[in-house]
């Protein structure tokens, strides 16, 4: 139980969800001024709106069902760079969209290897644009985001329920059925839910592979509407009808999500003796082998492919470099503002169900927060000067909710080991901060600055509203050298992207990490 009566930072840590709360309701309120729903939607809007469920359905479905073998088949077996593997799956999770967008196109796209190769075979090609593009873009990201969750659930299960297995003789189809298939019933659905969200909010994918009337989303159509026709009431109808969805959606994913619970055991081993048989090994290769193919391909084709063009690469990649990182630094800046008090007040309120106010922008899409942001400021300063610091408030926005689950657990623990023996003391608020809770959170604290700046890095949604030519990012710059038909140059922009996405991810996570064990 957390101490009610031990506040660690509880004013400021109101005061900053108070922030985080106005800031968002402002930008929805200014949307709400200038919908007018008299005008309604056309048919081109209400072709968006049927395409975003419909793609975000199917990559759900697909992600999930294709993550259960390839859990599976890493839960039962033990082989060397297994760790390795495990690991490289979150990758994508913090890899710049617009560089995995270039690396799936190097790999599927028009003149890519899979469809040379088919050509070489006198085999029909395949395109990578519209639907499919869309579909096989979410399920890379969000393939690995499953796995990872049903591995986690697959290892809840006790090992003597598979001793018992084996000592009953149970074929594996019979162990599927008695012990995996129930707690399959109840991550699924949840791990679903969450990647139909995520899908739902998806700007990059679309922008880069959709476009067109037949593969355009709400938030492409959003973009559409503020960029291109300035019909701002348009914008706003289109980000209530986005919020509405993603709300709904997200609230339906928090209902159904269970927490995993398979019974206690004794924390043996896991071994599976239903996994020995020639057959089941072979499809957990497959299983595995496929899944890796499909991951690291495309990551490997960014390096080889930005190895070549990096030379090519114009002053202005290294401009936007630059600002990419100074955005970056600013958006760590901001969250660490936000979320250390936050985390102090979630981990000592008397009630858990105030960290929902950190969720609180995940229904939120960043499009529709700048669309709303830039409705207030027009009036009293040009939106395209504030560019850069409304992009890196945004982005510290959508980091925050990371950052708090982060966060609140270890910050929760600290206060119950060391809480009374400093209310004892006296060493409450700033002292208790800088003594007990900052050196235990440093390994976490630094794990989100480098989530938040390397999310920060490939962010390419605010800045696509407010930018011109002499304000823009890494992100946005490579997608003019992509639109420009320059490729080599932006497949090296893209390496540049993608090592400053990994090295400020390193050096905050892991250099910090390294100086809290010293």
């Amino acid at each position: 139980m957390a101490l009610r009566a031990f506040a660690i930072s509880t004013k400021t840590g109101i005061g900053a969800a108070a922030l985080v709360v106005g800031l968002i309701l402002a930008a929805i309120c200014a949307v709400l001024t200038r919908a007018e729903f008299g005008s309604g939607l056309g048919p081109a809007d209400w072709s968006a709106i049927r395409f975003t469920v419909f793609q975000a359905a199917i990559s759900a479905a697909l992600s999930s069902l294709l993550a259960i073998p390839i859990a599976r088949a890493l839960a039962r077996r033990r082989f060397p760079g297994r760790g390795l593997l495990v690991t490289l799956l979150g990758a994508p999770f913090i890899l710049p969209v617009i560089v995995a967008v270039l690396g799936l196109l190097t790999v599927f796209g028009r003149a890519g290897w899979l469809n040379m190769a088919l050509s070489a075979l006198n085999l029909p090609t395949l395109s990578i644009y519209g639907l499919h593009g869309v579909v096989l873009a979410h399920v890379f990201f969000n393939l690995p985001l499953a796995t990872r969750l049903m591995l986690q659930a697959w290892q809840t299960i006790p090992a003597e329920r598979f001793r018992l297995a084996a000592q009953l003789d149970l074929t594996p189809r019979a162990v599927f059925q008695s012990i995996e298939w129930p707690m399959l019933r109840q991550i699924v659905p949840g791990t679903a839910a969450l990647i139909f969200v995520i899908c739902l909010t998806s700007f990059a994918v679309a922008l880069t592979l959709g476009g067109g009337p037949r593969a355009t989303t709400i938030e492409l159509a959003i973009y559409q509407a503020f960029r291109f026709d300035f019909d701002l009431s348009r914008a706003a109808i289109l980000s209530l009808v986005q919020l509405a969805l993603a709300g709904s959606a997200a609230l339906l994913a928090l209902w159904i999500i269970p927490s995993v619970s398979m019974g206690g055991g004794q924390d043996r081993p896991r071994q599976r003796w239903d996994a020995r048989g020639g057959v089941q090994r072979i499809i957990d290769i497959l299983a595995i082998g496929i899944g890796a193919l499909f991951l690291l391909l495309p990551l490997g084709a960014i390096v080889a492919r930005g190895l070549a063009g990096i030379l090519l690469t114009p002053a202005s990649v290294w401009q936007a470099a630059g600002t990419s990182v100074g955005v970056a630094m600013v958006s760590i800046a901001v969250l660490l503002v936000l979320a250390l008090p936050m985390a102090g007040w979630i981990a000592t309120a008397k009630r858990g169900s105030v960290e929902a106010v950190g969720l609180f922008g995940v229904a939120a899409s960043p499009l529709m927060i700048g669309t709303g942001w830039f409705i207030l400021i027009n009036p009293f300063a040009d939106p395209i000067a504030l560019a850069l610091p409304v992009t890196a408030l945004v982005n510290a926005l959508m980091a925050l909710p990371f950052a708090l689950r982060i966060l609140v657990p270890p910050l929760r623990d600290t206060v119950q080991v060391y809480g009374r023996l400093s209310q004892a003391l006296s060493m409450t608020g700033w002292p208790f901060w800088r003594w007990v809770a900052l050196p235990r959170l440093r390994p976490q604290i630094g794990f989100a600055m480098g989530l938040t700046g390397a999310l920060s890095m490939g962010d390419l949604g605010v800045i696509a509203l407010f930018a011109d030519q002499d304000r823009t990012t890494l992100p946005l710059q490579m997608y003019r050298l992509m639109g420009s038909y320059q490729m080599e140059a932006a497949a090296g922009a893209a390496l540049i992207l993608l090592a400053l996405s990994l090295g400020i991810f390193w050096i905050f996570d892991k250099a910090v990490r390294m100086n809290a064990e010293a």
